[in-house]
């Protein structure tokens, strides 16, 4: 990570059509997270020209694998496609304007971008990231006493009794068949 870059999310994806539409979603459940809601229409649209472009220059008989990848970077989002592809991909003419590139890899493959601004008045630093809870890690199975069910005893015994009578044809007595 740049050390500039404050927050980074991909999503790993099979170079397929479909893509874009995996695209358009991730791009808005991570603008959703990071509390820029404002920014998505923007970066889903750039997000899914930059994946299209990929997918188009990619092999269809033998789809290889591409990342989806936001990262947060003084003031602006730079959306980044990166594939194993020999054949680069290039920056749509609707990004025309924005500033963008492809570049290959030194392992091979390569990665196109485009940066989409922040908010005026907004960097990196400012955005209110998500804060998730510390979870308890979970216990041994020979030390975890099993939690009480909250269970409906009859319900159960309803249904036991209608499992243990085979070839007795189903009757509609209530909402689920089990009275």
């Amino acid at each position: 990570m740049n050390p500039q870059t404050t927050q980074v999310d991909d999503l790993r994806l099979v170079a397929l059509p479909t893509a874009v539409n995996c695209a358009d979603m991730f791009v808005r459940f991570a603008l959703t997270e990071w509390s820029l809601r404002q920014m998505q229409d923007e970066a889903s649209g750039v997000a899914c020209e930059l994946v299209r472009a990929v997918v188009r220059a990619s092999d269809t008989k033998v789809p290889g694998f591409i990342t989806l990848r936001l990262r947060l970077h003084g003031d602006v989002l730079v959306i980044e496609v990166e594939d194993a592809a020999s054949q680069p991909p290039v920056v749509p003419e609707t990004l025309a304007g924005r500033k963008s590139g492809v570049m290959s890899l030194q392992g091979g493959g390569n990665l196109i971008w485009c940066e989409v601004g922040l908010p005026v008045g907004m960097n990196a630093s400012a955005v209110p990231l998500p804060r998730r809870e510390r979870r308890k890690p979970p216990q041994s199975a020979a030390s975890a006493e099993p939690e009480p069910a909250d269970v409906d005893d009859e319900f159960f015994e309803r249904l036991l009794s209608k499992l243990n009578r085979p070839g007795e044809p189903p009757r509609d007595n209530g909402p689920h068949g089990l009275r």
